[in-house]
Parts: structure tokens; sequence; C-alpha cells
């Protein structure tokens, strides 16, 4: 019986060790993933919120929606902004959050 005994004690330090190693590698990938997935839409949204917040009156902007305008004014209170649009200046209201790209390029201070 004291045979056994060196064989039982290897083989539960080898399955703690295995264990470890299952949680090391469970971290690294959800580590990985975060990498890969989250951080870089976390990026592009603080991006695209910035871009919203610094638009200006007499940009030209493309809606998420495709509708190219220029914004002649900024409505704080509604969080939105007037835009003309086409030949015949037609006004539209839009949301902040509907701002797809600035067409517009501003110079850096």
């Amino acid at each position: 019986m004291d045979h056994f005994m060196p064989l039982a004690a290897t083989a539960a330090a080898a399955s703690g060790n295995s264990m470890w190693t299952i949680v090391v590698v469970y971290i690294l990938l959800f580590g990985a993933l975060y990498l890969i997935f989250f951080r870089p839409q976390q990026k592009k949204r603080k991006a695209e919120e910035a871009m919203r917040k610094n638009v200006q009156i007499g940009d030209e902007i493309v809606t998420i929606g495709g509708v190219v305008g220029r914004i002649v004014a900024i409505k704080e209170e509604s969080d939105s902004f007037v835009i003309e649009t086409g030949i015949d200046r037609n006004k539209i209201i839009i949301k902040r959050w509907a701002l797809g790209k600035i067409l517009t390029v501003h110079e850096k201070d």
C-alpha cells in the first residue's frame, strides 16, 4: 500500500497544476478578447462623441442616413442641429447622435 502513496500525491499535485494552467489560459483568453473586440469599440465610440461635440456652425456634414448638408444652427437644449440641404436650402432638424461624418476640415490649434 505504501508504494501507491507517492503516485496519489503526484496525481493530486498534477491536477492542482492542471487546474491553475486552465485558469491562466482562460484569463489570457478573456484578456485577448477584451483587447481585440471591446477596446477598439470604446476608442471608436469616444472618437465619435468628440466629433459630435466639436461640430461648428458652417460645417458640411453627412448624417448616418446619408443626408448631406451644412449646419446653420446648434440647439444645445434639445441636443440637435439645424442643417441646410439642397439647392433650395431646405432646413432639417437632426439629433446630435445622427451625425455620421464632418466633411469640413478644421486646422488644429
